[in-house]
This record gives C-alpha cells, sequence and structure tokens, in this order.
C-alpha cells in the first residue's frame, strides 16, 4: 500500500525540500505558539498582610512557563485592610473576579494564598454561576488556624493561643478576618456557635445554604492543597489540607474528619473523582511557597493548562 505522505514518483518534493521547510516549518511553530497561549486564566488571591507585590515570582513563573496566559493579582484589601471581615472579602474580591469570569468562556483558575484560600473558599461556595477549572489553595488554613505564630504575636502580643479564643470567640472579635478561621480545639463548642464564617464553609455548623453551596463548591474540577511541615505559620501546619488537632492537639487527618466522612462539602466526592490532590512539600517557610520555583514546578505548573 502506497504512504499516502509519500512524495510523487520521480522525487520531486526533493529538490524543493528546503523551500517547503522554509515555508512550513514557520507555519507549525505559529500553530503551536498559539496553541500554547491558549491557557485558561489565572487569578491569584493574596494572603494577610499582602499585596499583589508579593506575589509577582508567581505571576513570572506562570507566564515562563505558559506564555500569553492572562494572570491576574487581585488588588484589593491590601496590608491591614485583610484583617477586615472575610465575608466582606469575599464580596469585594467576587466583585472584581466575576467579570474575568464572564470573559473566559473555557473557564478560570485560582491560585489563593494562606487567608486567600478561604477567601477563594467562600466565593466557590457562593457564587453558582462560578467557571474556576483548579483551585490550587497555598499553604491556607483551610480546617483553621490554633498558633501563636509572629503573624499573631503581632495582632495579639499579650495573649498565648489558648486564651486568643476570649476575644475572637465574642461578637466584636470575628469582626476581624483572622479570628473567622480561629479555630480553638478546647472550645469547640464556642467555635461552632460564634463562628460566622468556616464553621459554615465547612458544614460544621448547619445552615440553609449547605447544599447549595457544596453544589457551587464542586462545580470545580481539580482542588490541590498545598502545604509543609515546615511552614511555620499555618497550625498545624496539616490544615492546609483539612486536617487538625483533636482536644489532645493531636493532628487527625483530612479523612479522618467528620466533615470528610460526611462529605459535607464535597471533599469525599473529590476524592472519588480523583479530582482532589495534596502536595507536601517539606523545607519551604509560609512567605517562601508563592516565590519557591521548585514548588510552583512540582504542584502547579501541570494544572495550569
Amino acid at each position: 500500500m502506497k504512504d499516502r505522505n509519500s512524495p510523487p514518483r520521480g522525487g520531486r518534493w526533493k529538490g524543493n525540500s528546503g523551500v517547503l521547510a522554509g515555508l512550513f516549518v514557520p507555519l507549525l511553530c505559529a500553530c503551536f505558539w498559539a496553541g500554547g497561549s491558549a491557557y485558561k486564566p489565572v487569578i491569584i488571591v493574596h494572603g494577610l498582610f499582602d499585596s499583589p507585590k508579593n506575589l509577582l515570582n508567581l505571576q513570572q513563573f506562570i507566564s515562563e512557563s505558559h506564555p500569553g496566559t492572562n494572570v491576574t493579582i487581585i488588588d484589593l484589601f491590601d496590608g491591614y485592610e485583610s484583617l477586615k471581615p472575610l465575608w466582606t472579602q469575599v464580596e469585594g474580591f467576587k466583585a472584581v473576579i466575576y467579570p474575568i469570569m464572564q470573559n473566559a468562556a473555557d473557564g478560570v483558575h485560582f491560585i489563593c494564598y494562606s487567608q486567600g484560600g478561604l477567601v477563594c473558599r467562600g466565593i466557590l461556595s457562593t457564587l453558582p454561576e462560578h467557571n474556576v477549572h483548579t483551585f490550587i489553595s497555598l499553604s491556607s488554613p483551610q480546617a483553621g488556624q490554633y498558633g501563636d505564630t509572629d503573624y499573631f504575636k503581632d495582632l495579639f502580643p499579650e495573649c498565648v493561643k489558648s486564651e486568643i479564643y476570649h476575644f475572637c470567640y465574642l461578637g466584636i472579635g470575628q469582626r476581624f478576618s483572622v479570628c473567622n478561621y480561629w479555630k480553638d480545639p478546647h472550645h469547640k463548642d464556642l467555635y461552632v456557635n460564634v463562628s460566622s464564617y468556616l464553621a459554615l464553609l465547612n458544614a460544621e455548623k448547619p445552615h440553609p445554604n449547605a447544599t447549595e453551596w457544596r453544589k457551587n463548591f464542586l462545580k470545580i474540577q481539580k482542588l490541590v492543597l498545598i502545604g509543609g511541615p515546615d511552614d511555620g505559620v499555618i497550625t498545624p501546619w496539616q490544615a492546609s489540607q483539612f486536617g487538625f488537632y483533636d482536644d489532645n492537639e493531636t493532628v487527625v487527618e483530612m479523612q479522618k474528619q467528620d466533615f470528610y466522612l460526611s462529605d459535607a462539602f464535597g471533599l469525599k466526592t473529590l476524592a472519588a473523582r480523583e479530582d482532589l490532590i495534596t502536595c507536601t512539600f517539606p523545607g519551604v517557610q509560609h512567605v517562601q511557597w508563592h516565590s519557591n520555583e521548585t514548588v510552583f514546578h512540582a504542584c502547579m505548573e501541570k494544572w495550569l493548562v
């Protein structure tokens, strides 16, 4: 059988090979370049006390690995403005992000760092029309925070972690973002009763929107949870992957948490779909996650297509 790609008898292609190469190689390169630049837009949300300038390295990593990607670092609630209540931040970020989604027919990706990961959870849960394909949670306290790290010592210089609940579990305390996810394992009932944010997102507190929020959250195609044992801020560090302390301050992994076992907001479903990815990286401090190129290539790059 004749190969349809073989030259005609007489070898006419041979004499014109240089001309053909000169015509087709640039054309093929142009096609590959067009295909390679057709990446989904990436939206980045910063963390506590941060601003877009803190995440410029991450933006550069994306641009170098996936040329042509539209990367937007949202410039809202910078610095001390990041202490505003998380629901306030959710509505503010949502108003800026939603038009980006509307202009992205094939969807967008989220990379949300530290406290920003909780803001993005709020957006994904409460926005039925979102089109987020991959949600990358970059060292975010998804299961809560219980540790008097440097960030919290700046806010509560006279308190140790065992005392912070006295402020956070008051109505006035819930006006500060950090208290919206402060989770004292020795005062769980207070946490559930008072928490106006995380206890709702993690379905630890019953509320009428739980079913709808779960449905909205499960519209994502991939959930990537990045964290590591040398983080130094997220406490326990496993909270970045939905693990948390029991009342003896022993870490209980995600798969044994009640909200996972009951599939309260969709983690178990994501795992069953093989759309729940954890990436554990030692040797990275909290403020280094977004500027560590090795972490980017190992944990994020392949999901941003």
